[in-house]
């Protein structure tokens, strides 16, 4: 971007503010501006704004969960101070309000998540870029976003670039960021915006993968009896911490909640590790107890059966558990360790890990080397499980940008 071009650029208004991503947290933030009368402005590379937001749709649209918002910060980890302040403003119950407010009514289901009653993401994006096209919100989509420059006086200039290469510049004192982490690249939530930050001197957490598969080498025997089962009522622990879920087998590895919860510490190990309990309401001895008498061999060829295994723990006990005495097998069952290859790609992960490091950014997510720049989203260094805590998250969060912005005096 050369300085003639900027040249003449004139700035915008005070009461202008350039929201550059239209995924939830993006949205979220032209919303709460546009409300106030602010003149917002959002720019997305995609045809159309919240693409991910409705891949997230393809499993129901999990919005939130029914459980207390002080509970929140334990599942994000980091940070457990500003996660409660900004719940404060913007957490689960704001949220169901704000659904039902677009009217989108809610429920909740038996796992204590929240979804639309209708179970689907584009009735309430409809409704939602509806509203804020009433509020005044412009949008301008197949614009991405490709530098950023500051001025003399303190204002930023910001270019986008059409699909067919022409630059669009624009000049604002207020930007707030909402452009995603790594993961579903096709709905443009692409990282291509670290290198404009780190330009600027921004610390970027390198991208991992979170909510995500990991591959395993199984036996091909046992593919061909569990491949696509579940594993159902089963415990997960990684180190020192132990999750309830369930997970799913696949030709590659394996799948779910109880190992997204999981990832942090997988990533942590140069070698990752699960260890199952596949019968956590037993204990070994009762294990033991149920195979009756007889011979080993009896009592093995009964523990399947005995135990009501599901398909797929049924054939981790055959392929994965070597010939052993039926103590040892008990033993084996509530504690089957598994090695992992890895995790799959970040492009399938369901979730980014790492992004702006939380240390450069103040309490309203304002870039401290930036003044008038702020961040949201998945583009910040935080992860949470599936269940309805990522989408609050991103709403949270630009929720929190656009109050800081109002607040400003930059």
């Amino acid at each position: 971007m050369s300085p003639d071009l900027t040249e003449n650029l004139e700035l915008k208004t005070e009461n202008f503010v350039v929201v550059v991503g239209g995924g939830p947290a993006g949205l979220r933030a032209a919303e709460v501006l546009s409300a106030q009368g602010v003149t917002v402005t959002l720019y997305d590379a995609m045809p159309s704004v919240g693409r991910k937001f409705l891949v997230a749709g393809h499993g129901g649209l999990n919005l939130t969960h029914s459980e207390p918002a002080e509970n929140f910060p334990l599942r994000y980890h980091d940070e457990p101070e500003r996660w409660q302040a900004m719940l404060a403003e913007f957490g689960p119950e704001q949220t169901r309000a704000w659904a039902a407010g677009l009217g989108i009514e809610t429920f909740i289901g038996t796992s204590g998540r929240v979804f639309p009653v209708e179970k689907k993401a584009a009735p309430l994006l409809r409704r939602w870029v509806a509203r804020l096209k009433a509020q005044g919100v412009v949008f301008h989509l197949r614009r991405k976003w490709t530098a950023l420059s500051r001025e003399p006086e303190g204002s930023w200039t910001l270019c986008f670039r059409s699909p067919d290469g022409v630059e669009e510049l624009v000049r604002t004192k207020k930007v707030i960021l909402a452009l995603g982490g790594g993961s579903w690249p096709q709905t443009g939530s692409d990282g291509s915006w670290r290198s404009i930050l780190a330009g600027h001197g921004i610390e970027i957490t390198p991208f991992a993968p979170a909510n995500c598969g990991y591959e395993v080498d199984w036996k091909p025997e046992f593919l061909a009896l569990a491949d696509g089962l579940p594993l159902k009522n089963i415990t997960v622990s990684v180190g020192d911490r132990t999750v309830a879920g369930e997970c799913l087998i696949t030709r590659y590895g394996i799948e779910g909640g109880a190992i997204y919860q999981l990832g942090r510490e997988l990533r942590a190990q140069a070698e990752p590790t699960l260890t199952f309990d596949l019968k956590p309401t037993f204990s070994a001895e009762e294990l033991s107890q149920k195979l009756g008498p007889g011979s080993e061999a009896a009592r093995r060829e009964r523990a399947a059966r005995h135990w009501k295994l599901s398909p797929a723990a049924a054939a981790l006990l055959t392929h994965y558990v070597g010939e052993c005495s039926t103590v040892e097998l008990c033993g084996m069952i509530k504690k089957l360790s598994l090695r992992l290859r890895g995790p799959r790609p970040l492009a399938e992960a369901i979730s980014t890990a790492g992004g702006v490091a939380w240390k450069e950014l103040d309490e309203q997510l304002q870039l401290k080397k930036s003044p008038g720049v702020y961040c949201a989203g998945e583009m910040i260094d935080w992860e949470g499980p599936t269940g309805g805590y990522l989408l609050q998250g991103c709403l949270s969060t630009g929720h929190r940008a656009a109050l800081g912005s109002l607040s400003s005096r930059v």
